[in-house]
């Protein structure tokens, strides 16, 4: 127990809780970057980011002169979108209609999709018999096996990975699941490297191209507007 406190007392550091939504678009940001993000000084951040690196949330990688923050694992990203379900369903509404956010559409969660297209494609995969959920996950059926061949996703390979192949991320604005995992990754990979999807410059926000609407449309029977 004293252990959750103290992992929640960390986390819940305003300035520490910036940090790390900004790491959720997959991305690694140096000590500045983050510092401008956070709108913290040099020294701030530093003190910040140790305290991270320290309780294994965060980790360091070094390139050239410059030193790299992300994510020290898959979890984290996953226990950071979480949060976000916590936020009063009326206050979170209001926000996104005042900004008319598209981040609650469709963007991206550290390497997968999420956002209103990200449960209806993981919805859909289910319906269609290619993913099967249970209470603890999502688990890949024989035809979704054949489905995700076709269209150039490996299941195979993911057998060789250590990573969760399919697993639900709770969904901060649809308050559902969206698909994670080593099959969400890949699938997120697969929309951006066909442009089925585009990713907008300073935001996790996605856009979905006019090939993507015909593909999810032929390929899964889903309309997006």
């Amino acid at each position: 127990m004293k252990e959750l406190e103290r992992i929640a007392a960390l986390i819940g550091d305003p300035s520490r809780v910036k940090i790390l939504w900004a790491l959720l678009d997959g991305r690694a940001y140096t000590a500045t970057e983050l510092s401008i993000f956070a709108d913290l000084s040099r020294p701030n951040i530093s003190m910040h980011l140790s305290k991270l690196i320290d309780a294994d949330i965060l980790k360091v990688s070094c390139q050239g002169r410059h030193r790299y923050y992300s994510y020290s694992r898959m979890e984290v990203a996953y226990a950071i979108e979480a949060m976000g379900a916590l936020v009063p369903a009326p206050e979170l509404k209001k926000n996104v209609t005042l900004r008319k956010d598209p981040i609650s559409y469709c963007r991206s969660c550290y390497d997968h999709l999420a956002g209103k297209v990200g449960v209806a494609i993981t919805d859909q995969l289910i319906k269609k018999d290619y993913l099967k959920s249970f209470p603890d996950g999502f688990e890949i059926t024989p035809a979704g096996i054949i489905f995700f061949e076709r269209i150039g996703i490996n299941t195979r390979l993911f057998n060789t990975q250590k990573r969760t192949i399919a697993k639900p991320c709770l969904d901060w604005t649809e308050r559902r699941f969206h698909l994670a995992g080593s099959l969400g990754s890949s699938l997120l990979q697969f929309f951006l490297k066909e442009d089925l999807m585009r990713r907008t410059e300073n935001s996790r926000a996605l856009q979905i191209t006019f090939k993507g609407k015909k593909e999810l449309f032929e390929q899964l029977g889903l309309e997006f507007n």
